[in-house]
């Protein structure tokens, strides 16, 4: 069987045509199977989901219950047979609950990614490699330029600024579902105990993860309604970044503006956006993690979807190994 005919991109999506399912669809179709809750990746109308269990509670909260006709929790590792094709969930180390999906059929074994990241995070599952014939790999951060730095040392930076200019607050950008989680909790691993505001956008998301075992520590409104600005002097206070666009950041007592992504490595996009204090912390792997994930998964094919495709083909053509670019339309950036 070629690798083309057990996966193949249409336009909803990868697609399994002996298995009859689709792989984070953009559409609405009869079978999803799901990566990961951002909602580039899961989408709602589906007729039936198979996803892991925290994957299935989050596109619950975020789309309500009925978001699909029926849905299946795949344990990690578990083997599910869909029509005669073996499907297996392994960690993918993005966000809680995201997984990259193994397709398996007549001796030929696919792995699709989806996101993916391999610096620890305390907050997920770290990514596990898969041995495969064919990796298909995400390249959101594709290219030599990008070399995330720990994820400990930019948080040691915001809480230097913190220090420094203990009169203002520090407005933290974070995605809501996994880098706003995984900023808090770095907060308090290195040692920051006072209460962490958040903007209501998050607190859903953020008592899931408390409910999961994942301790954020306190965890308070950034509301300004009942109170001055006073209140928030010398503050730590997160939210998505699309509400540091509008009135509600302009609440807070000089705010110092950050910003959590790999994204911020470029030092005009961080001026474009008014980002006083980029944080350079990134869900989704660098250029060294790309390339030495690609080597471990030992595929002799890799085909690659969403981001800077070509410099990645590029290198793998270079180091013998096969590869083409997908051109998958439809996924964006959430997670970072």
């Amino acid at each position: 069987m070629r690798a083309s005919d057990l996966l193949h991109p249409r336009p909803e999506g990868l697609y399994c045509p002996p298995g009859d399912f689709f792989i984070d669809p953009v559409r609405p179709v009869n079978r999803a199977l799901i990566t990961h809750g951002h909602s580039d990746h899961a989408r709602s109308g589906h007729r039936a989901v198979l996803a892991t269990r925290q994957t299935l509670d989050i596109m619950g909260l975020r789309y309500g219950e009925g978001f699909a006709g029926t849905t299946q929790a795949a344990a990690l590792g578990e083997t599910i047979a869909l029509n005669g094709v073996t499907v297996t969930f392994h960690p993918a180390g993005h966000v809680l609950g995201s997984a990259q999906i193994a397709v398996e059929h007549q001796g030929r074994r696919i792995v699709a990614s989806g996101d993916y990241k391999r610096q620890k995070d305390a907050t997920c599952e770290s990514f596990e490699p898969v041995k495969c014939d064919v990796f298909i790999t995400e390249a959101t951060f594709g290219l030599p330029v990008f070399r995330h730095p720990p994820d400990s040392e930019e948080i040691a930076r915001l809480l230097k600024s913190a220090a420094q200019f203990p009169e203002r607050s520090h407005l933290v950008g974070a995605y809501a579902l996994g880098k706003a989680q995984r900023v808090m909790r770095l907060l308090r691993d290195a040692g920051f105990d006072r209460p962490i505001y958040i903007h209501g956008a998050l607190a859903k998301l953020s008592d899931y993860y408390q409910n999961q075992g994942i301790d954020l520590g306190r965890l308070e409104p950034a509301t300004v309604e009942s109170g001055g600005k006073d209140d928030f002097t010398g503050a730590i206070v997160i939210g998505p970044p699309s509400a540091f666009a509008d009135r509600w950041a302009r609440r807070f007592p000089d705010p110092i503006s950050c910003f959590a992504s790999g994204w911020m490595r470029i030092r005009q996009r961080a001026k474009q956006g008014g980002v006083e204090l980029p944080l350079i912390i990134s869900d989704h792997s660098d250029w060294d993690e790309l390339t030495a994930t690609i080597k471990e998964t030992g595929a002799e094919e890799i085909w690659v979807t969403h981001g800077r495709e070509e410099a990645l083909v590029r290198w793998c053509e270079l180091e013998g190994i096969a590869a083409r670019p997908l051109h998958l339309v439809g996924y964006e950036d959430e997670g970072d």
